[in-house]
């Protein structure tokens, strides 16, 4: 799979999020080896204090999420999820060591989206979000555009 259309979509992304780069004139390279490592595992790629770019893979379903301080960019590779958005985190609790990450059972009153390959989906910060139903592998690149982030 040629992943450089995504590489440059992803720096799309980050510029139209108004991140930066831990300094402002940062360049950041994660050859294609790197990158196709982190999807086997669904790790990050880049993490600064502006942004970050992960290669995320999930199998099954997940917690309800919510971060107070990123917005979630996500580009689809491969696979289709459904993802609630919005509504209520039920039993949301920090994170430990966290006070921006609230991880909950479900998402009360959301409104379910599908994704499959080739969607853009963007979660602001805040916004409670879950994905309840998985076909593996489901693998997408997520930008984490950081509000208050270092300019």
């Amino acid at each position: 799979m040629n992943r450089r259309p995504l590489a440059a979509l992803t720096l799309l992304l980050l510029l139209q999020a108004g991140s930066h780069a831990s300094s402002a004139r940062d360049v950041a390279f994660v050859p294609a080896q790197q990158v196709a490592a982190a999807f086997d595992k669904g790790m990050p790629l880049l993490e600064t204090e502006g942004y970050k770019v992960h290669a995320s893979r999930r199998e099954a379903p997940g917690l309800a999420e919510v971060h107070t301080r990123d917005t979630d960019i996500i580009y689809v590779l491969q696979g289709t999820a459904t993802v609630v958005t919005g509504g209520e985190s039920v039993d949301s609790k920090p994170l430990a060591g966290s006070s921006d990450e609230f991880r909950g059972t479900s998402v009360r009153g959301g409104k379910a989206q599908q994704l499959v390959k080739g969607d853009v989906f963007v979660i602001p910060n805040g916004v409670p979000h879950q994905f309840t139903e998985v076909q593996a592998p489901f693998l997408y690149y997520v930008v984490k555009a950081t509000a208050g982030g270092s300019k």
